[in-house]
């Protein structure tokens, strides 16, 4: 059952439903964000009186297009795509593409009003945006993802500058296609603009730990969460939903930290490695392998792979959701919390139901919503472009230091955010309200825009 809001909030959010019907998850993120303002308004009538929220909640530009491409047989398709250009008040609009059938405007929207607040949580000069296609490169040769590239960028280009619009990958989105949007970007316009994408190749303007980047910054903030309560990483068992970039590389941190993994995932079921998951061995089947992860069984025998399987019925001290939205509800949250679960950090966007945040409060659990604990990707992103900018690169030692910097630093304002405002631990308050104070201020200093 969803929180009922603030009457001053109520208003607002109905306004939203009526104007975006349809797109639940969007009206989601906007109630998730809009429940934890109150206290804000009455410390600040003043984004009251300029309808800051409002303004907020409706984006700066919303781009659709069509794609066209044809494949291998020489079949033409055609797909749909989004840029959605939230909110640009801190810096250029900064986001992932995510290629996957069940992207259409709802989903580009959430995750673009997510990202307003997150990257406003990094402290770097980023604002918020988020695009993506309905195409499946699941069994597509990479000729057809190259021919699919590059027909998007065909459209999509004239939009985009690194003082403009600077995309990323998501979900379905690698360092290769990636590299596809790239070169197109780079053929139409005549310009070798390496800040124009972020999640580049190591050869061609790339920045390291970029790959590693929200893995390990969600495994930073769930260590400052636990070290804010007394307690480490050191010896808990930990489940990672997901299989790939963001689950492998929590994983490969968390077990830095002396923590012990026995369960991943993918869509197919998961894995159960009691003896602690083979970092190692997922890696060579997801990134280069690219098979499902039930291939880990083959090679370790002792493991386990329950297909169709729930990864959150498997007990363990920390839980990180690293796949996708609303992969973990209620009855989820439950079950972690009867188990002995202590701590949840969002490696992935929105992966938990409003109920299941709401189990996990009330249980007092370290929980860590997405928008703080997976920050640590476009942190990154924004290290990567001012590499560019500079035309410097810099040693892996260098930047995840700066990373894990970035990471203690949304923690710990976070942390004090929610104290101010009368509630202590809540991180999803202090999250919402510290990014969106800081989004607010900057658009009344630009004036009516």
């Amino acid at each position: 059952m969803a929180v009922k809001l603030d009457e001053k909030l109520e208003p607002i959010y109905q306004e939203v439903l009526l104007r975006n019907p349809g797109e639940t998850e969007f009206h989601q993120a906007v109630h998730e964000v809009l429940e934890t303002l109150g206290p804000v308004l009455v410390k600040y009538p003043e984004f009251a009186d300029k309808k800051v929220i409002q303004r907020i909640c409706e984006p700066e530009r919303q781009i659709i297009f069509r794609v066209p491409w044809q494949d291998d047989k020489g079949e033409i398709h055609i797909n749909r795509a989004f840029r959605v250009e939230f909110n640009s008040a801190l810096g250029p609009y900064k986001g992932g593409m995510r290629f996957h059938p069940s992207v259409y405007l709802g989903i580009v929207k959430f995750l673009g009003f997510e990202q307003i607040f997150k990257n406003a949580l990094t402290g770097m000069p980023i604002g918020g945006g988020k695009g993506g296609s309905d195409f499946d490169p699941k069994g597509r040769s990479e000729s057809e993802i190259m021919r699919f590239c590059q027909s998007l960028m065909t459209e999509l280009y004239r939009h985009l500058g690194e003082y403009t619009d600077v995309p990323a990958g998501d979900i379905g989105v690698s360092g290769r296609e990636i590299g596809f949007m790239f070169g197109q970007y780079k053929r139409i316009t005549n310009r070798y603009e390496s800040g124009v994408l972020t999640g580049k190749g190591l050869g061609w303007g790339g920045s390291l730990v970029r790959t590693e980047a929200t893995g390990y910054g969600t495994v930073f903030f769930v260590h400052e969460m636990l070290k804010a309560r007394g307690d480490s990483l050191d010896g808990k068992t930990m489940v990672v939903s997901g299989s790939g970039n963001v689950a492998i590389y929590a994983m490969e941190k968390a077990a830095e930290y002396g923590a012990k993994v026995i369960a991943c995932s993918d869509s197919g079921g998961v894995v159960i490695d009691e003896q602690g998951i083979d970092i190692e061995l997922v890696k060579r089947l997801k990134e280069v392998e690219r098979c499902r992860i039930s291939a880990y069984v083959d090679a370790r025998p002792k493991a386990r792979y329950i297909k169709q399987g729930n990864i959150w019925s498997i007990p363990c001290h920390v839980a990180l959701p690293c796949a996708t939205q609303n992969e973990l509800n209620g009855k989820d949250a439950k079950t972690l919390v009867e188990n002995g679960c202590i701590a949840v950090a969002e490696g992935a966007n929105m992966p938990t139901t409003p109920e299941g945040i709401q189990i996990f409060q009330a249980a007092g659990i370290a929980y860590g919503p997405g928008k703080a604990a997976n920050a640590g990707g476009v942190g990154t992103s924004a290290l990567e472009m001012q590499q560019n900018a500079s035309r410097d690169s810099w040693s892996f030692e260098h930047t995840e230091q700066r990373l894990e910097q970035i990471m203690i630093s949304i923690h710990r304002n976070c942390y004090e955010t929610a104290e101010e405002f009368g509630a202590p631990g809540n991180y999803v308050m202090g999250a919402n309200i510290t990014g969106f104070i800081r989004v607010a201020r900057a658009m009344d200093a630009l004036g009516l825009i």
